[in-house]
């Protein structure tokens, strides 16, 4: 085990944090549930450039982020590898098969330490439980055995979107697809199958589910009493970025939104540069990655620490659909199914408690702007890119967004004051689906308007900035 921990510690850059001398275990599981439902041989493409060397006018160090599925099966976080599978292999050992480039000390000098084949594997094939490790120049060698073996059907799989074509999983499906169709063999997608297997969080994954909840619940909650700090967006959002990426692994789960008055209208607002105005609501949305799991977060709040009257009515308008929304949430149902409810029931609302009041308002879409739930899982947007998976069952173990909105320009008079103005509200929590409903994992993470105030009053300099 010593050994172990060592050469994780030298391999720290290919291997994301919660990587374990018990991780090698729990990737070879999930690659051996996968082989119980193959008919033929499979090709998994990992990454195959660092960020920054596929443009030659971008020079990048960042962090590498892997293909969700490739780490999904491997634990590797290194461009250049390549995964087969292969159900029909008459020797176990064959039955999964890791490439990697060679290894190249020269270069490890510039970027560390990283995992190549050379002629002595044992401390590698410990360290990621694989019984067989090739150099990815013989890849292509392999696969065409495989084509000429007896045993095969006429198909053989890869994972990659079919109506997708701008990543490299697509890039590798069409050389491969090429190369099979010579042999006169198809290429099928495994992508809905390995999708069924990865969508339900196995109990690993939901310890890091919940390290991120919390960190995402600690990281606002020590933004709220500062408030009147930041003088504008970019200040804020630097502020959020820190707490949050010093509690989890150092990665945020996507690019944090912090749009304050009518930028809030635009939904994946990215200039964050405009102040803070004090009669203005602000939109976060953000949420924080721990080793390949993240939390996806959307809060609203008053830059004054107090929401007016049309705030407060407008809030609460959305926080009672996602209230709604959440309590329709089980399994055997899809996403597709539970979203038009929600914003049907937003529309019922303003009828209720605006329109009813004397007012009027243009919202900027027509009657849903966004999808009210995505899957959340190895990726933050799980799920197939274009379809989002919203027709794929609700199952236990599943995770689920939870962030219905509202947007637009609202003219109201309440309390002897008349209101013109845009605004844009989300409210978005995490819903872990359970056998007769769901679990909200973000309950920690304050959202009623009074416990909203109460924790941005916790500054006692708060109304007199």
């Amino acid at each position: 085990m010593e050994a172990i921990k060592q050469l994780l510690q030298d391999y720290s850059e290919v291997f994301i944090s919660t990587f374990s001398e018990k991780s090698a275990g729990i990737y070879q599981k999930r690659r051996q549930e996968l082989l119980s439902k193959l008919d033929s041989f499979c090709v998994f493409s990992g990454v195959s450039v660092d960020p920054g060397t596929e443009e030659v006018f971008a020079s990048t160090w960042t962090r590498f982020i892997q293909d969700p599925s490739f780490l999904f099966l491997t634990g590797i976080n290194q461009a250049g590898c390549f995964l087969l599978l292969d159900p029909l292999a008459k020797e176990e050992s064959m039955r999964e098969v890791l490439f990697i480039p060679l290894k190249d000390i020269e270069k490890e000098f510039w970027i560390g330490k990283r995992i190549g084949y050379t002629n002595d594997l044992k401390e590698l094939k410990d360290l990621t439980g694989f019984s067989s490790i090739e150099p990815v120049s013989s890849l292509w060698d392999t696969i065409e055995n495989l084509v000429l073996r007896k045993e095969n059907p006429s198909y053989a799989y890869s994972f990659f979107f079919p109506d997708y074509h701008l990543d490299h999983n697509a890039r590798f499906a069409l050389e491969m697809r090429a190369f099979l169709e010579k042999k006169q063999m198809t290429l099928r997608s495994i992508s809905d199958t390995h999708f069924e297997l990865r969508m339900v969080l196995d109990s690993e994954r939901l310890i890091l589910v919940e390290k991120a909840q919390e960190a995402s619940a600690e990281a606002f909650k020590s933004i709220l009493s500062r408030l009147p700090l930041f003088k504008n967006e970019r200040a804020l959002g630097l502020a959020l970025d820190y707490e949050l990426q010093t509690r989890g692994d150092g990665d945020l789960a996507f690019p944090t939104i912090v749009a304050s008055g009518k930028n809030a209208c635009c939904l994946h607002y990215s200039k964050k540069d405009e102040p803070l105005f004090q009669n203005d609501l602000v939109l976060l949305d953000f949420g924080v990655r721990i080793g390949t799991q993240h939390s996806d977060i959307s809060r609203t709040i008053p830059v004054s620490g107090r929401f007016d009257p049309l705030q407060k009515l407008l809030y609460n308008v959305v926080l009672e659909a996602q209230l709604f929304h959440e309590k329709q949430v089980r399994p055997g149902v899809t996403l597709r199914e539970l979203d038009l409810k929600v914003w049907d029931f937003i529309e019922e609302s303003l009828k209720r408690n605006f329109i009813a009041k004397g007012g009027s308002y243009q919202l900027l879409y027509n009657k849903r702007p966004h999808g009210v739930s995505h899957f959340i899982g190895e990726q933050v947007h799980e799920g197939a890119p274009k379809s989002r998976s919203l027709d794929l069952v609700l199952k236990p173990g599943m995770m689920i967004s939870n962030e219905p909105g509202l947007y637009g320009r609202f003219l109201i008079e309440l309390e002897g004051k008349k209101w013109d103005c845009f605004i844009g509200i989300r409210i978005e929590d995490d819903l872990l689906i359970t056998e007769k409903g769901c679990l909200n994992l973000s309950k920690e993470i304050p959202k009623q308007v009074e416990e909203l105030e109460c924790w941005m009053a916790k500054n006692a300099n708060f109304y007199n900035v």
